[in-house]
């Protein structure tokens, strides 16, 4: 199964801010940080903690990437 098909209950996956920070390499505070910023994934409140959908952070990493080797997408 690949990380947009929907789980057997029929939702979109979701991960813990946890799991995106070791799948991202980078602390929880930077992606903390990132979000009230507005400048990371979008993140969804489940009660008091944060879970990102998969699809959401794939689209939010593709908008990262470089437009041209060495050089950051534009706006950033």
């Amino acid at each position: 199964m690949d990380s947009t098909t929907p789980t057997l209950s029929g939702l979109a996956p979701l991960i813990s801010i946890e799991e995106l920070s070791e799948y991202l390499n980078v602390p929880t505070r930077t992606l903390q940080d990132w979000r009230l910023a507005g400048r990371g994934p979008r993140a969804v409140h489940v009660g008091r903690h944060l879970r990102y959908f998969v699809a959401d952070i794939q689209e939010w990493l593709q908008s990262q990437r470089e437009d041209v080797t060495g050089r950051a997408p534009e706006g950033r």
